[in-house]
């Protein structure tokens, strides 16, 4: 297809409103939540030929669009005085919601209607958010890259010959290409940051227990999952966060509440420019470096920092990663469908279950390395606020670079050294932020990525505050 850049900015409700300014509209009854729904199951269908987000479409085709809105519209949750009350949004189809399927990226099944929602679907409604359908994901979240063994990918909207990330590529391509302004996320390695990243948005990975607990994640012995959003501006991560805090507060957690603005406070941020896996190219370097300057400009103390997770943190996730495969593989008939075949699963998931056989008497050693990382990454805060680094070691690829039809052995190299930052928050449970602060020289968005100790969301966020303050972000309608 046509290498292009695709949006579906236009003249309607919509318009080119964040989530905060759409939710004002409605409360001032300026516009109503069918309004807004029927505009963006438009937006939904005029890029779907060229993105493919969706994965399920609650409007329907053949209703035409005020018939979408009422059925999209009815999906939401929250009360009329909710936050974000009659913005529509999506949710990831890995996570379940009474009458959609849930399909998990995957063939190895058919996707039936869930009987309930999940406990996160009932938090995200509960801000008021309005939900029209799923979006895409890779197999089963296991892909950093949105691709698939023979269905067409979902494409990046700066860039259609390149991914917008993964596993939440769906939703990254919905909100950069502004069909919704914000878009549910879920993050077991880097899925709301890796996309962030690859399609200039907002990715917030909040603390592990800040929002509902995860029910996959929660079942492993190490839980890497954690739920939130993607945005195009600091303020609507900020809002939502503060509006699930509502529905669900967890009281081992400092309160987030809502975080409006920068903070005053000079902080100690630390600076972390390759990861110790791979060496970040050019464009990502420059990045990171630039961001460091910046920070430094506003009156924060930069200085360089050494990330203590090497080769051995990325072999142990990896392992374990294989370890989820096997599981999902040989447990998918009881706990995921009747009907559910291995002989299905894509190249990726096939794979990592054969590196679990090959090396299952490691995972013992390696599900104990994991749970000590928490103490390591904690040790990192006792001298610094914040860490900046890159997200990815390098600008997003090409499609086809990271397809589950590639070699295992090749595909898990390629995988290691672009994705070698990320799986260190899932792990440790600390939360990240990415930004979309660089670009790369054709264009395509570069993210950066700020860590910060447990429960300090509000440290990322008013970073984020300051920085998108004082350099809006690239808008790909521009």
């Amino acid at each position: 297809m046509a290498d292009e850049r695709v949006h579906a900015y236009t003249d309607d409700a919509l318009g080119e409103h964040d989530a905060v300014a759409l939710a004002a509209l409605v409360r001032a009854g300026e516009v109503g939540p069918a309004e807004l729904a029927a505009a963006a199951a438009a937006r939904a269908e005029r890029v779907d030929a060229a993105l493919a987000p969706v994965a399920f479409a609650a409007y329907g085709r053949s209703r035409g669009a005020e018939g979408s809105a009422k059925d999209g519209s009815a999906k939401g949750g929250g009360a009329e005085d909710a936050p974000l009350y009659g913005v529509p949004s999506y949710l990831k189809d890995n996570t379940d919601l009474r009458g959609m399927p849930t399909g998990q990226g995957s063939s190895a099944y058919r996707a039936r209607p869930a009987r309930r929602s999940a406990g996160f679907a009932e938090q995200f409604l509960g801000t008021g958010l309005g939900v029209l359908g799923k979006t895409r994901l890779p197999e089963f979240g296991l892909n950093a890259s949105t691709e698939f063994a023979s269905a067409r990918p979902v494409r990046n909207p700066w860039r259609t010959s390149h991914s917008p990330g993964a596993s939440s590529g769906g939703a990254a391509a919905l909100v950069a290409s502004g069909v919704v302004p914000i878009a549910h996320a879920n993050d077991g390695g880097g899925s709301i940051r890796i996309p962030a990243a690859c399609c200039g948005l907002v990715g917030l990975k909040p603390t592990r227990g800040r929002v509902v607990p995860n029910a996959q994640g929660r079942r492993l012995p190490v839980d890497l999952v954690t739920d939130g959003v993607l945005t195009r501006s600091v303020r609507d991560t900020a809002a939502f966060f503060a509006a699930a805090e509502r529905h669900y507060r967890n009281p081992a957690l400092p309160p987030l509440g809502l975080v409006e603005g920068p903070g005053a406070r000079r902080l100690r941020i630390g600076l972390v420019v390759d990861s110790p896996v791979a060496p970040s190219d050019a464009a990502t370097r420059a990045a990171v470096e630039e961001t460091a300057a910046r920070l430094e400009a506003l009156g924060h103390e930069v200085t360089p920092a050494v990330m203590p997770f090497g080769e051995e943190f990325s072999r142990d996730f990896v392992l374990y990663w294989g370890y989820i495969a096997f599981l999902i593989a040989t447990t998918g008939r009881l706990t995921i469908d009747p009907g559910f075949r291995a002989s299905r699963l894509d190249g990726l998931t096939t794979g990592l279950r054969r590196l679990f056989h090959q090396e299952f008497r490691r995972v013992p050693g390696v599900v104990g390395r994991l749970r000590r990382a928490e103490e390591t990454y904690a040790a990192m805060f006792r001298t610094h606020d914040a860490v900046l680094s890159p997200v990815l070691a390098h600008v997003t690829p090409p499609i086809g670079y990271l397809s589950p039809n590639i070699a295992f052995d090749e595909l898990i190299d390629r995988l290691t050294r672009y994705v070698a930052i990320t799986p260190v928050n899932n792990v440790t449970g600390g939360p990240a932020i990415a930004l979309p602060t660089g670009a790369s020289a054709d264009g395509l968005p570069v993210g950066v990525h700020l860590s910060a100790a447990h429960g300090e969301e509000r440290v990322l966020l008013e970073l984020a505050f300051a920085l998108e303050a004082d350099r809006p972000w690239r808008r790909i309608q521009d």
